[in-house]
């Protein structure tokens, strides 16, 4: 068993262990996690990714539970414990409560991964948190992530039931993943931009006052816009620009608060935009993050804006599972890439 060590990063730890895990057959053990955090330990939506990944690979569990900093994930307990006449297989329906407002797109991440080594399809249905704080908003995730993971070869889909944002959540989204073959992922160039979309999403009540509308408007007023209302347990609102350039993609998102304006809400996707235009990378720095785990099990190489201490973090523990992924470092931003 491996016994991990997570003080130095977050929920991406987390979620890495599981890919490694679920894809090798080895177990772990992770202590200390997400020790440096305010709120240390396991929070819901970790538990929620463990919990899911769990009932893909048959895994055994201990200690998963909200504040918990350790717990041990076994897939091959459940292996060694199958009937000799059935193999145990990668793949399968699951069905978890992330819990208020937690990330429904962030547990969706330790299953895409999985893409390659599937037996047979994942069906998993998440209720949650679609658009929540410190994540990537469900509109960057399907309009931004799947298409690049698609256009390398993972066959992933996924639906939205229904909106959830903070503090309430209450959302659902079904996430379809395809046994795959992916190609590697070779993103270091980025070349021309050839498209930008706006999608910008409010809660119901928020129509009358063209909340989207506003934010769509002040994030790209000459870019497409897609403008959607719904239904959800608390009023919320988010805007995401997805950028299609020559040889790569990028998204820069921003979610609505109380007692900040619409425009201010699409000026600062905006201005995420602009930075990474006017830098270096491929890929924006919180795909770039996300990616490392699909470089390592798909191949290739991603140039980043920047290394941050969530792809560092994240190099270090997949060496404990003998994935070779290096960094390097250039006048141009970072390329991270598989040996």
């Amino acid at each position: 068993m491996h016994v991990l060590d997570g003080s130095s990063g977050g929920g991406q730890l987390v979620r890495t262990a599981l890919t490694c895990a679920a894809v090798s057959g080895e177990s772990f053990r992770m202590r200390y996690v997400r020790r440096a955090r305010s709120n240390p330990g396991l929070q819901a939506q970790h538990c929620a990714a463990v919990n899911a990944v769990a009932d893909i690979c048959d895994a055994a569990t201990d200690g998963v539970e909200v504040g918990s900093e350790a717990f041990s994930f076994e897939p091959e307990v459940a292996a060694e414990e199958a009937d000799d006449d059935e193999e145990p297989t990668l793949g399968g329906t699951t069905s978890v409560e992330v819990g208020t407002a937690g990330s429904i797109p962030l547990v969706f991440d330790s299953l895409l991964p999985l893409a390659g080594a599937l037996d047979e399809p994942i069906t998993a249905t998440l209720t949650g948190g679609t658009d929540a704080k410190w994540a990537p908003p469900m509109d960057y995730f399907q309009h931004v992530k799947l298409p690049l993971l698609r256009e390398h070869g993972i066959d992933a889909t996924v639906s939205v039931d229904r909106r959830g944002f903070y503090p309430r959540g209450g959302g659902e989204a079904t996430l379809t993943v395809e046994p795959s073959t992916p190609t590697p992922i070779t993103l270091t160039e980025r070349g021309d931009r050839e498209a930008l979309t706006a999608y910008s999403v409010a809660e119901s009540s928020l129509a009358d006052d063209e909340v989207a509308e506003q934010q769509a408007t002040a994030a790209a007023p000459d870019a497409a816009h897609e403008i959607a209302y719904a239904d959800a347990d608390s009023a919320g609102s988010a805007v995401v620009l997805a950028a299609e350039y020559e040889h790569s993609r990028a998204g820069f998102a921003a979610l609505g608060e109380r007692g900040v304006s619409a425009d201010a809400v699409g000026e600062n996707a905006a201005d995420a935009l602009a930075a990474f235009e006017s830098g270096p990378g491929a890929v924006d720095s919180h795909l770039a993050d996300q990616l490392v785990p699909v470089v390592a099990v798909a191949g290739g190489e991603v140039r980043a804006p920047e290394v941050t201490t969530h792809v560092e973090t994240c190099v270090d523990l997949l060496a404990e599972f003998d994935y070779d992924i290096g960094i390097e470092h250039t006048d141009d931003g970072a390329v991270v890439l598989s040996a």
